[in-house]
């Protein structure tokens, strides 16, 4: 006999970050022998990303199950994507299924972050329209009736925005406000297209049809979701509501200064993404910003390797063989580490024990070491063979040993963590 509580529980999905054209079926989506009241496609699916929300849960889930009862009443669910939280918010959550009968959850023990949750809540989702809205009732929960409308009236995605009639913050403080603002600017001279599109590009309470971003693999950072979707999904029409932002009552605010840095860098990664060299790689089948990651690592390799072949050959003297291995190997770390933590991070955190590292550490240096004789070849066949100038040749060589060294890490080392 199946429990309520058991029967609520999802299993979070692994796997590339990307929406299911329809909704899945009840194998798929975690639940071992369900009544098929579970397998059938529906409305609407909320996700509600927390960690550490057991002091909102209940009157959020309570305030939403009360306004969607009355308009679509078992047409949608609502979907709470915890990522462990010490103070046990799933388990708490859980707790409430039997009185709110359309509520989910999903606990997730092996990934980390707020865009990456909403990913999977979607990817386990039932509903033709899905959204999200965070916990902490800083999000009126009563705009949602708003968005829904938007959506019924033809809009692929309805976005609560601060900075139209009706929007605004409560009490935010001017550095605050100004930080905000400046993040948006910062954003409309990196992408413009995406960040002109709406006027709170940083709102994360939004529904979108799931027709428009079904089918397209998601690569978001940080806390951002709304650029991945405007950027990446087949967004034809945009509506807004506006919306007072309020303060949290209850709880701490997850709002560092690791988040700004985490805007950035997904500004940055759109940029590429959405470029000439982007749909060159798309075309391709070639991850175009991946490799310019792996590109500067190789050069902060080379650097270290430079300066560790000066220290030990001029500095301690130890001959020029062995203070060229010694560099070399301390390069390969170097640039290990560095692909391990960023070039690769999204797969590397899916197989993350110390067996498994070692051992993409060991294949990393077989491969680093066939580089090498491949560009030795390399450089003979250009300077001797096609007599080009030397250090055309070496500059040629070591161009096309690094796209192979980063096709086949992808291929053969880091792609073991793809593995669902």
């Amino acid at each position: 006999m199946i429990s309520i509580q058991e029967k609520h529980l999802l299993q979070a999905p692994s796997g590339l970050l990307q929406i299911p054209r329809l909704p899945q079926s009840s194998s798929t989506r975690g639940y071992a022998a369900y009544p098929s009241d579970l397998t059938f496609p529906i409305r609407f699916s909320l996700i509600i990303p927390t960690f550490n929300e057991r002091d909102n849960i209940e009157r959020m889930v309570a305030r939403l199950s009360h306004l969607l009862d009355e308009v679509m009443p078992n047409d949608y669910e609502l979907l709470v994507v915890d990522d462990n939280s010490p103070d046990l918010t799933w388990e708490y959550a859980q707790d409430l299924a039997d009185q709110y009968p359309n509520l989910l959850v999903m606990r997730r023990q092996h990934e980390r972050g707020l865009s990456t949750a909403v990913i999977r809540g979607w990817q386990a989702a039932r509903g033709e329209i899905i959204g999200v809205i965070d916990a902490d009732l800083q999000h009126p929960p009563e705009v949602l009736l708003k968005l829904l409308e938007k959506i019924e009236d033809g809009a692929d995605l309805a976005v609560a925005s601060r900075h139209v009639e009706g929007g605004g913050v409560s009490s935010w403080s001017a550095t605050r406000r100004f930080l905000s603002r400046g993040a948006q600017l910062l954003g409309l001279m990196i992408l413009p297209r995406v960040l002109s599109s709406v006027s709170d590009p940083m709102s994360g309470y939004f529904l979108v049809k799931r027709k428009a971003i079904a089918g397209v693999p998601l690569n978001p950072v940080g806390y951002k979701i709304l650029l991945e979707v405007i950027g990446r999904g087949n967004i034809q029409e945009i509506a807004e509501v506006g919306y007072v932002f309020q303060e949290r009552e209850v709880g701490e605010s997850k709002v560092t200064w690791r988040q700004y840095k985490d805007y950035l860098h997904h500004l940055a990664r759109l940029r590429i993404d959405s470029g000439r060299l982007g749909r060159w790689g798309r075309h391709l089948n070639f991850p175009v910003g991946r490799f310019i990651r792996f590109a500067f690592v190789g050069l902060s390799g080379l650097l270290v390797d430079m300066g560790l072949l000066y220290f030990f050959y001029d500095v301690l003297s130890f001959g020029l063989t062995r203070s060229a291995i010694l560099a070399g190997e301390l390069a390969i770390v170097n640039n290990f580490l560095w692909n391990d933590r960023w070039t690769f991070k999204d797969l590397a955190q899916r197989q993350s024990t110390r067996q498994q590292v070692l051992k993409r550490f060991l294949k990393f240096n077989i491969i680093c070491l066939m580089g090498l004789i491949l560009k030795i070849l390399l450089l003979n066949m250009f300077f001797n063979g096609i007599h080009l100038n030397a250090y055309l040749a070496n500059f040629l060589a070591i161009a096309i040993v690094t796209a192979w060294n980063f096709w086949i890490n992808l291929k053969l080392n880091w792609r073991v963590t793809q593995v669902s």
